[in-house]
């Protein structure tokens, strides 16, 4: 599946703009680390995320977040991945990934792009919109607004993860 495409979230605040360097503990609050059940998960993403808080209740699988720098910083909590697989979140864009976060994304399959010029082009951007990505060539087609945008694309490695399905997979 080179392709994805979905209805977008964008993490955006108040005013409008990207949120930064949401940290795992927003994206999965500390309260519900005893839960072991990837399927329990998902009602718990993002909810310690001012404003974001029923995202679980509105999101879709195959829907696909943007989000802004250093999204995923903090603990390497995979609980903070897993809560986006539980839901079935396709894909994450955002313009940077904290480095445990991205390395942990990246080991179970959860596709994640980088974006860099997402904030410049947040104009064309809307929750709501439907998207289709290309993850080898890091194309994003904004099919709602009939425009095209350039983000880095996967690596081979990474996707070859990806289409395994995890690490542990891929390895076999």
């Amino acid at each position: 599946m080179e392709k994805i495409k979905g209805k977008i979230w964008v993490l955006i605040n108040e005013e409008g703009k990207l949120i930064n360097d949401i940290d795992t503990d927003q994206i999965y609050h500390n309260a519900y680390l005893h839960i072991t059940d990837i399927n329990e998960m998902g009602k718990y993403a993002l909810g310690n995320l001012k404003g974001w808080e029923d995202f679980p209740k509105k999101a879709k699988k195959g829907d696909i977040i943007l989000a802004g720098k250093n999204f995923g910083a903090g603990s390497s909590r995979q609980q903070a991945v897993d809560c986006f697989i539980s839901l079935g979140i396709s894909l994450i864009i955002a313009q940077s990934f904290g480095a445990i976060y991205k390395r942990n994304a990246i080991n179970s399959g959860l596709p994640i792009l980088t974006f860099p010029e997402l904030d410049k082009n947040l104009d064309y951007f809307e929750t709501g919109d439907e998207i289709e990505v290309n993850l080898l060539t890091g194309q994003i087609e904004n099919l709602t607004k009939k425009m095209k945008f350039q983000a880095n694309p996967m690596s081979k490695v990474q996707y070859g993860i990806y289409k395994a399905g995890n690490l542990f997979k891929y390895a076999k």
